[in-house]
């Protein structure tokens, strides 16, 4: 028997600490002599990434010891932080950002020097033939700016890696051919982000292991090219967004044609290495994971008659895909169940979970199910969203009563949101909130045309998106428009505090990590997303003026509304100055306002305490300034100015 009460007021099972126990984050899936990897980030090992292992008998193990943490910090995300070959694995440890080779029931044995962390390596691409593994280096040793090179380091350690590719800012995918003959790679330059324009390499290595007979494949300024991968049969393959959809590519006899010509996107941004979308069951059949309306299905490919054949799967959102010897192994999210690594055979179509994210720690009656929905922005063009409404089979809300509506932005801003289930989410759901996920103007999955939507105007499109979804919702009587809120972190926090400040739509908002300056941006963020804004808002400092006229921080004047802001300490993306100023302006002008550091913590929070604390806090933040007594009771908070 459910019982009455308001939105906002019900008791739900999904607790701050239901959420962080036995959950852990899954990424880079790979296959080896039939063995299963991935990596496990633990937020109860303070958010330590851990190499697992899993053998075709169903033995699985931890194989990088305590405090080892699977993680590099080139680009400052990471990823392609490890990689096996022939039984040989290789793994950058975060702490020190070396290089060590990983051996079960032994410690890991470093391959590059000590450098006090300034030497960063990822993307590793194992040449067990010459004995040494590939991977991009990023340089910090001397001042200004650091050095991206690809290097090849000596798998007998002591050396930090001799330099066989220069002359670019930034490199990415160093792959090997299957005879180890050849080398394919892409790099990108200034301003570009590798989203908007790369260039496709390939050479010849020479007997000494150096390169010869370089080229350039494809690519430019304007076209965004993605996994190079060779075929079993030594073909060059890519994916490249020429078309205005990232479509996949076969490189071959002095051209270039489409594999499978789609108003689809056969990839997603990188922004991490070594992610992956497709690879190869023989050489004229691949097996892609593509996206059509912000869903992601599985397909396999023949080459030959440009044919797809999708294969029915219950789920939503598919990466990290590696196929070897007629398996694939990949991670894949649904609504309803917690996401997990999946290994696939494509022959039979059958299908088991080596792992999964955790124990869904509540009955699946308490889960919201996402409804993709489009709205009309404020500027009138169309957005896409995934609509939330509150489920909790112990309550209902008293006749007429709207929930009051959670609207979130996305990081990147270059990137996109999912219906893949997110605790955090159910966290709000459960309690009677409605949640508006919204893929605004400049996200992926919807072709490059969408995707620049935000060129030049990051600030205002994302804004309005969010803005059109929050009214439209109100208009269908399915968000209360007393009691709107706005979340989002990093780039989602800069929409944030735009969307507050420019506008007077939202009631409350919540600052995770988010940007407030974008001048300080421009000025302090690291080298990746250094030239990021001269897209998204217009080259620094020739444009300071209309960098200045969208930063929230020169503009507090308009604020009406209370804020928290959420910051960690270490965070070198978006440094803590950035809340901080935000936060001294809010007191002087007398808004309520909330303000949580946390020590330890970079871009991106990672440890069990600290995501319990923010989720409490934000609960208890919604509660003072809309007006009604969580079931949980409230967390102790302090809000200036209440």
């Amino acid at each position: 028997m459910t019982s009455l009460a308001g939105y906002g007021t019900w008791a739900s099972p999904l607790t701050a600490e239901a959420i962080t126990a036995g959950q852990v984050g899954l990424a880079q899936p790979s296959l080896d002599r039939g063995c299963s990897y991935w990596l496990e980030a633990r937020p109860q090992e303070a958010g330590r990434t851990v190499l697992v292992r899993r053998t075709p008998q169903g033995a699985t193990t931890d194989l990088t010891p305590a405090p080892f943490n699977v993680r590099t910090r080139v680009h400052e995300y990471g990823g392609g932080a490890y990689a096996v070959k022939d039984g040989v694995i290789v793994a950058a440890n975060f702490a020190d950002q070396r290089l060590y080779r990983i051996g079960e029931g032994a410690a890991p044995q470093p391959l590059t020097p000590s450098s006090e962390g300034r030497l960063r390596y990822a993307d590793l691409e194992p040449d067990l033939g010459r004995g040494r593994v590939l991977a991009i280096r990023e340089d910090h040793r001397s001042e200004g700016e650091a050095v991206n090179t690809v290097v090849a380091v000596d798998l007998s350690g002591g050396e930090e890696g001799r330099v066989l590719i220069r002359g670019h800012d930034f490199f990415s995918s160093p792959r090997l051919s299957p005879d180890d003959d050849r080398l394919a790679w892409l790099s990108w330059d200034h301003p570009n982000m590798p989203w908007d324009g790369t260039r496709l390499w390939s050479a010849e290595i020479a007997a000494d292991g150096g390169l010869r007979n370089v080229r350039q494949v494809a690519g430019g300024d304007r076209e965004a090219i993605v996994q190079p991968a060779w075929s079993p049969d030594g073909r060059l393959y890519f994916v490249s967004d020429r078309s205005g959809w990232w479509n996949l590519y076969c490189a071959g006899d002095g051209c270039v044609r489409a594999v499978l010509p789609m108003s689809a996107e056969f990839a997603g941004p990188d922004w991490t290495f070594g992610m992956r979308w497709y690879g190869f069951l023989d050489p004229a059949t691949i097996l892609a994971c593509f996206s059509e309306d912000g869903r992601w299905r599985l397909g396999v490919i023949d080459v030959a008659a440009g044919a797809l054949e999708r294969l029915e799967l219950p789920y939503t959102e598919l990466s990290g895909l590696v196929v070897e010897d007629g398996q694939a192994v990949l991670r894949a999210g649904r609504p309803d169940a917690p996401a997990a690594i999946v290994l696939l055979d494509p022959a039979s179509r059958r299908v088991s979970e080596l792992a999964a994210a955790g124990a869904l720690p509540v009955d699946p009656a308490y889960l919201s199910a996402p409804e993709s929905i489009t709205c009309r922005s404020e500027d009138g063009a169309l957005a896409h969203a995934f609509y939330y409404p509150p489920a909790n089979p112990d309550f209902r809300a008293p006749p007429g009563e709207a929930p009051p509506l959670i609207v979130k932005s996305h990081g990147g801003p270059t990137g996109s949101t999912s219906a893949e289930l997110r605790l955090s989410t159910q966290f709000w759901t459960s309690r009677g909130f409605a949640v508006c996920d919204v893929n605004y103007g400049g996200s992926t999955g919807y072709g490059r045309a969408y995707r620049e939507r935000l060129e030049g105007r990051w600030g205002e499109v994302d804004v309005a998106d969010c803005v059109g979804a929050a009214r439209s919702l109100v208009a269908d009587r399915r968000a209360d428009a007393r009691r709107l809120a706005i979340t989002g972190g990093s780039a989602g926090g800069y929409t944030t505090l735009c969307a507050l400040t420019f506008h007077d739509v939202f009631r409350a908002g919540a600052s995770h990590y988010g940007v407030s300056d974008l001048e300080a941006l421009a000025r302090d963020t690291h080298k990746f997303e250094s030239r990021y804004l001269d897209r998204l808002v217009g080259p620094w400092p020739e444009a300071a003026a209309l960098y200045r006229a969208r930063s929230p921080i020169h503009h507090v004047e308009r604020l009406s509304c209370p804020i928290i802001f959420f910051q960690g300490l270490d965070d070198a993306v978006v440094p803590p100055n950035q809340a901080e100023l935000m936060v001294e302006a809010l007191r002087r002008k007398g808004l309520p306002v909330a303000y949580l550091a946390f020590k330890g913590e970079q871009h991106g929070f990672r440890k069990a305490e600290t995501i319990q604390t923010v989720l409490r806090a934000e609960l208890a933040f919604y509660g003072r300034i809309f007006g009604f007594a969580p079931a949980d009771g409230l967390a102790e908070l302090t809000i200036e100015n209440l």
